[in-house]
């Protein structure tokens, strides 16, 4: 197991000693790991390239640190619990044993398709346990796993398994999502019509409709599984081997691959859920992310499984069949950790507090969230319904791009504060540059988040595009890492993230982050949700544009909501960041993890109609009612 921070005045330790020696400090931690061979040099690295690698020369496979590491003293432990979308449908244990047979005949299939040390496969799958044995599996062989969220388009996907040339697609009859079954063989065939390098489609039996089959292209899951064999010897992989490529929508239409390699990624997800989650071995832990986005990769599947964990995996929605099936998970399962969304923690707020309330959920120890910045209320909410008081909140700030967690407290260790993400991990140094590249040192400073050392976990480029790599992370700063986002340290060296980069509105001179706003927005008890961007601006240089999600019923009182809110913001921050429009709209563009696509809403607001990349939306039709009801 890695190391285990245990007091803040360990962390201090420990944090101090990464920042002294980054090398020695990692080399350590991977040592806890199984390695074929051990590396001859732990970093070489030049931002201006920009070129990373860790662990050089280090030979390791990622499942024999999460199997054959594990076996001797876990094999009946589970590893998967997973939870079905409808909960009178039994639930699934895979424990350790179980899952290692599965993953390695999988493996086999995969070898008996011709898949091979570095090729990619994709996957386009529901919340299932396969899923996580399909990831394993091809991780297994040396091949690179190439996951597309089941909620993406034909086009979408398409578009990304053209992008990666995976000739291996593995995908379900269907899926559940709370009422809906959601049609995935029939979007995958769609999909492969314009992907030509589709060689193989794996198809899991899971909501058992009727569907359209090709002979020459198409296999049953459990027609490969049942005469394949347990046993499958992994493949040595070098530690800078690709893992996993990982797409992500960009603002030029173009998805990014973001690739993560083998030995960092495995160092550094393991290490960080063991001490954000203060995770204890016998514990029960649950992310309610999806494993077609980071989260669900690094802290479903890779990092809990690599510390020997017992990670639960919930295939529905937080709603269904009524609102607290969330609690009703942890007190079934006896969960300790449980990792959600700000997105996820509002809408259930918004139901009500008799939901959550009736449930003790005793064994809860710690909460945590993920995807944005979680506001005040929210948080609030969370710590005394939820955590009853008790359970310590890690707001944790992270991206696709890093990995794993690099700002948040370590649980029940470093004190937390409202909407702050508080302080950086061990091995992670951000600095806060102004816009032109000045650091800014001390306290109560504000700018741009950027990390100036590499970190085991970083991605290495975006596939088979580094140039674009360089200058969407290494072109701004030069020299340094820049994550898009706006931060803010405090008096108490506390970092708060304002959102991306983009969301930080200069009104006359000054920098208002625009979570901040809607923050204040979403304490008004009309408002169910807001998302403010910046506009071009005559006098001010850029006025503050509100869109505003309201109850129906108030139509007519309009000019009497806007002037309230108005005033709300004024008192909760300043007269500085009111409003100076605020239209009122049914719904906010939302891709399907629950962000807000704010990108749309400055495209609007700047007359614009190039919205980029819109496959990721679940509500492509909320975009015509915010032209419509834009005031110019």
């Amino acid at each position: 197991m890695v190391p285990k921070i245990s007091t803040l005045s360990g962390y201090l330790y420990e944090y101090q000693k990464s920042v002294a020696n980054p090398a020695g400090f990692w080399s350590h931690i991977a040592e806890t790991f199984y390695w074929h061979k051990p590396w001859t040099k732990t970093l070489e690295w030049d931002f201006h390239k920009p070129e990373v690698k860790w662990f050089l020369n280090g030979q390791l496979n990622i499942t024999e640190n999460i199997f054959e590491r594990h076996l001797f003293l876990r094999a009946k432990q589970p590893a998967i619990i997973w939870e079905p979308n409808d909960p009178s449908e039994p639930h699934r244990v895979l424990t350790y044993e179980e899952l290692y047979e599965e993953v390695n005949r999988f493996a086999n299939v995969l070898k008996s398709l011709g898949v091979k040390k570095g090729d990619r496969v994709a996957m386009y799958l529901p919340m299932i346990p396969e899923l996580v044995i399909v990831m394993l599996a091809t991780a297994r062989i040396g091949a690179i796993h190439s996951i597309v969220f089941a909620g993406f388009s034909a086009k979408a996907l398409a578009e990304r398994i053209n992008d990666a040339q995976a000739k291996i697609l593995i995908t379900a009859d269907g899926g559940f999502r709370g009422t809906k079954v959601i049609p995935l063989k029939q979007t995958a065939d769609e999909a492969i019509r314009s992907t030509p390098i589709v060689e193989k489609t794996i198809v899991v039996r899971r909501v058992g409709q009727n569907i359209q089959w090709n002979d020459n292209r198409d296999l049953w899951w459990h027609d490969l599984m049942k005469d394949a064999s347990p046993r499958c010897e992994a493949e040595i992989m070098d530690a800078e081997d690709p893992l996993f490529i990982l797409y992500t929508s960009g603002s030029t239409g173009k998805p990014k691959g973001v690739l993560h390699t083998i030995g960092g990624y495995m160092v550094y997800t393991a290490y960080t859920f063991r001490n954000v989650f203060q995770y204890r071995d016998g514990d029960v832990y649950f992310c309610a992310a999806d494993i077609g986005w980071i989260t669900g990769h690094s802290y479903i599947v890779y990092g809990p499984l690599l510390e020997g964990a017992t990670s639960v995996m919930f295939e529905g929605i937080p709603t269904y069949p009524k609102p607290d099936r969330y609690w009703q998970i942890i007190e079934k399962y006896g969960v300790n950790e449980f990792y959600t969304s700000p997105t996820a923690i509002r809408s259930l707020l918004a139901k009500g507090e008799e939901w959550v309330d009736k449930y003790e959920m005793p064994t809860l120890r710690v909460l945590g969230t993920v995807g944005e910045p979680i506001n005040e209320e929210a948080w609030h909410w969370y710590h005394d319904h939820v955590g009853k008081g008790r359970c310590p909140i890690v707001d944790t700030w992270w991206q696709t791009e890093t990995g794993g967690i690099m700002i948040s407290p370590l649980a029940g260790i470093i004190p937390t504060k409202p909407a702050y993400a508080t302080l950086p991990l061990p091995g992670v140094r951000p600095v806060i540059v102004d816009n032109e590249g000045k650091k800014l040192y001390g306290k109560n400073v504000e700018g741009n988040l950027c990390i100036e050392f590499p970190w085991p976990g970083m991605a290495r480029t975006l596939w088979g595009d580094h140039e674009r790599y360089k200058q969407a992370y290494f072109s701004a700063f030069p020299g340094l890492y820049f994550t898009g986002d706006g931060v803010k340290r405090d008096e108490d060296g506390y970092y708060r993230i304002l959102g991306r980069i983009d969301d930080v509105i200069n009104v006359s001179g000054h920098r208002l982050g625009t979570a901040e706003i809607e923050n204040a927005l979403n304490e008004h008890p009309l408002v169910a949700e807001s998302a403010v961007v910046g506009y071009p601006h005559p006098i001010k240089g850029q006025g503050i544009y509100a869109f505003v999600v309201a109850p129906e019923k108030l139509k007519g009182l309009d000019d009497e909501l806007r002037e309230s809110l108005r005033k709300g913001v004024a008192k909760l921050i300043s007269p500085i960041a009111k409003p100076d429009k605020i239209q009122f709209v049914s719904g906010l563009p939302k891709t399907r993890s629950g962000k807000i696509m704010r990108r749309i809403l400055r495209k609007i607001v700047q007359g614009s109609t190039d919205f980029g990349d819109t496959s990721t939306l679940t509500n492509p039709e909320i975009i015509e009612e915010l032209i419509q009801g834009y005031q110019k």
